[in-house]
């Protein structure tokens, strides 16, 4: 068998299969291995280079492989989609991955340390809980409406909803089931609180994050996303590179010489363009209750909707993180304007 240079790993929780390609791109390793054949697999094969997809067990998997001795690159799903031939196959997947990870115009995922998934994980959990509560609110006041007791909507007004279960003159299984509810939305809340206080703890821990909190609309839950989930900054060559990786950028759109923008692309991280879309629909809000003026959001605010202004602040908002973390300097309304 001729040298393996290069291996392709299509991931599984279970049955891995692995595609490798010798010097001359010839396949010198077509092989499938359980979980538990997967480290000593690779501790007798010589330092090569593997491709996998990234996802969630990709990062663990290349940790792992890297301490190995290997060269461990991963790739987003959708560029390697267009080397897979014909057929949706476990083999055909490793083999395009294999092929995928070869090509010096690819574009790689960094792999992310076990610190930087655990702050993930909160910022996860925390945004799971969220949604939970939500889901509890809502349920809540359907089911009080079912009884003509109707409650103002927003998370503000989750105490006056309690209040109106406390005095509703309600039968008995409609309140024991209310009060299941109201309960579980009390403590729901407790632990988005613990989880925020941990968020805000490392926010104040970290310098980058204070930096970023300079910025008008970004706050430490914010900022703290932006620290963890954002790759080693120098590999962006400007601010535009780094909104267009969250998504911010408009899609193109063009051919025969006539350039369409259409709008914002969603590529990038979905929570870290929400964040800063919230952060950036505050600041809309808050201009527009102002003075007039003549600065930039004002202008903006004047010539398109308050959604489309906030994008366009939530892009502004990212470019002015990238040049913070880059320069190492801190947020200057006055040098902004």
């Amino acid at each position: 068998m001729n040298e393996v240079i290069t291996i392709g790993i299509d991931l599984a929780k279970t049955v891995f299969q692995l595609h490798g390609v010798d010097a001359e791109g010839r396949p010198s390793l077509r092989r499938q291995l359980r979980r538990s054949q997967m480290l000593e697999f690779f501790q007798r094969q010589p330092a090569c280079l593997i491709g996998m997809e990234a996802c969630a067990s990709a990062h663990y998997w290349a940790r792992e492989l890297i301490k190995l001795g290997h060269e461990v690159r991963l790739m987003q799903p959708s560029y390697v989609k267009g080397y897979v031939k014909r057929g949706k196959t476990d083999a055909a997947d490793a083999e395009a991955i294999c092929e995928a990870v070869s090509r010096p115009s690819m574009r790689f995922v960094p792999v992310k340390s076990e610190d930087t998934q655990a702050r993930l994980m909160t910022h996860k959990a925390r945004e799971f809980l969220v949604r939970q509560q939500t889901q509890v609110v809502n349920a809540m006041r359907a089911h009080l409406g079912e009884f003509g007791i109707v409650v103002p909507k927003g998370i503000h007004n989750v105490e006056r909803l309690i209040a109106a279960c406390d005095r509703a003159d309600l039968p008995a299984p409609a309140r024991k089931a209310l009060n299941l509810l109201a309960d579980q939305l009390v403590d729901t809340q407790k632990k988005i609180e613990g989880l925020t206080a941990d968020i805000r703890a490392d926010a104040r821990g970290n310098e980058d994050a204070q930096r970023l909190q300079t910025i008008p609309g970004i706050g430490p839950i914010t900022a703290s996303a932006l620290v963890s989930a954002l790759p080693d900054i120098a590999d962006f060559k400007s601010g535009r590179d780094i909104s267009a990786w969250l998504g911010l950028t408009p899609r193109p759109h063009s051919t025969g010489g006539k350039e369409r923008l259409g709008r914002i692309s969603k590529m990038g991280n979905r929570y870290l363009r929400r964040l800063l879309y919230l952060g950036a629909i505050a600041q809309v809000s808050a201009r527009r209750r102002g003075e007039p003026g003549e600065d930039w959001l004002w202008k903006i605010i004047q010539r398109k909707k308050p959604k489309q202004a906030a994008i366009a602040l939530a892009n502004r908002m990212a470019r002015t993180a990238y040049a913070l973390m880059k320069n190492k300097t801190e947020f200057r309304a006055a040098t902004a304007a």
